[in-house]
């Protein structure tokens, strides 16, 4: 294998430098491509900040159907659409029911768990080369809820019992013990002890981006058009310039359709937005994150103050920012925790979301030098250095004891 390769990444979030501080282990010249400078406010910077290598059991599953309806109806619920984006909807929310067996369940399950069991170790290979400075914090992550919808949480802790994930059911009074400013909104819930969270995604992804660049790695902020070919060599066209590489790495999460419709796959990625408001200077309220199960959002505590995340809301790329989601996230702050002053920053971001719930992570079907890494919705964040260790090996032909069937592109044509 000619270690001199030059390799083209596009897209500079967690994925794409994650991506490109493996291939620079195995001896490759990397230049990544984004648009926006990295740490920008995109999904790399704003999300829950949850190291979650528990959460192998995805959203699509039998139990789910059901409460849909009232999902949407609900203003405090997990779920919300934009109206005038249905029919785009249509095919990937056909495709997302025809998912939601037990049995595709399990397979998708036990999929997540087989790359989420190496995500800590892959993180920790990154850390040793950085000075963390505190940003990240081990003190477990804390799912509680209320008595409706048991059936659903019997059925993930099952799943992950039979997955051997390490989970500690808790009671009310542990859960007070381990945070005792929530209110007692609770009648249960899930301690996971070895969860980390960061303290600050964006500072994280910063760190990680200057050992990129002082391990001689290229950063060019530009905006990619095209791809074109020679022969099968990637060239890379932006508006200005055109770039050759030998390979070609796609890291832009939910924008990665763009490039996929180019080379005529039809990979059904969509997106789920989600969002985010800070109440500064109230971190010291909680210990570690906490979700909330029943209303799907979370409280992280970081620099920023508490970190209020949640919903999805299926709406596309373009549509503006919800005012109702972010009022919805707010009454559910509010709703854990008493007296939080008002809240700032509002955002939005883009999760990257397959109807099966895996990721895509291998070669494009119809260009044998392109690789794919992208789709990995509410785990982006702690599966970049896995996913990016395990295109490193692809791409360095080396072999992996792992069944990567499940998350080729393949399996949509």
């Amino acid at each position: 294998m000619n270690k001199k390769l030059k390799i083209g990444i596009i897209g500079a979030g967690i994925q794409g430098i994650s991506n490109a501080l493996f291939l620079q282990k195995k001896g490759f010249n990397v230049t990544i491509f984004d648009r926006d400078e990295p740490g920008s406010p995109a999904a790399s910077y704003g999300n829950a900040g949850h190291f979650s290598p528990y959460a192998s059991v995805p959203i699509n599953r039998p139990d789910i159907l059901p409460d849909v309806p009232a999902m949407l109806l609900s203003s405090t619920g997990p779920l919300a659409l934009k109206w005038n984006y249905v029919p785009k909807m249509i095919p990937w929310a056909l495709q997302f029911i025809r998912n939601c067996t037990t049995k595709k369940m399990m397979h998708t399950a036990k999929n997540m768990h087989q790359i989420l069991d190496l995500a800590l170790p892959a993180y920790d290979e990154l850390f040793n080369d950085i000075d963390l400075e505190g940003l990240v914090e081990k003190k477990g992550i804390l799912y509680i809820w209320n008595n409706q919808n048991l059936k659903s949480r019997e059925l993930e802790i099952k799943v992950r019992n039979e997955l051997g994930v390490d989970q500690q059911e808790v009671t009310p009074k542990e859960i007070h013990d381990l945070e005792p400013n929530i209110k007692p909104i609770y009648h249960g819930g899930v301690y996971y002890q070895y969860g980390r969270h960061a303290r600050n995604p964006k500072k994280i992804l910063l760190k990680l981006f200057e050992l990129f660049l002082k391990r001689s790695g290229k950063f060019l902020k530009m905006n990619v058009k095209g791809i074109n070919f020679d022969g099968d060599k990637p060239i890379i066209k932006t508006d200005s310039q055109s770039f050759f590489f030998d390979r070609l790495v796609i890291t832009c999460g939910a924008f990665s359709k763009k490039f996929t419709d180019d080379f005529d796959e039809k990979i059904p990625l969509d997106t789920e937005r989600g969002y985010h408001v800070h109440f500064k200077g109230c971190d010291h309220l909680l210990s570690r994150p906490v979700i909330f199960q029943n209303r799907g959002f979370g409280i992280t505590p970081m620099e920023q103050g508490l970190r209020v995340v949640g919903t999805v809301e299926f709406g596309g790329l373009d549509n503006p920012l919800s005012k109702s989601r972010i009022k919805n996230l707010i009454k559910n702050a509010k709703y854990m925790l008493e007296d939080l002053p008002a809240h700032e920053d509002e955002w939005l971001g883009f999760r990257p979301t397959l109807p099966d719930y895996l990721p895509v992570i291998g070669p494009s079907k119809n260009y044998k030098n392109v690789f794919y890494c992208f789709g990995h919705h509410h785990l982006g964040w702690t599966l970049g250095p896995i996913s990016g260790k395990i295109i490193s090996g692809m791409i360095a032909n080396e072999n992996t004891n792992l069944d990567l069937k499940p998350y080729s592109s393949l399996r949509f044509s």
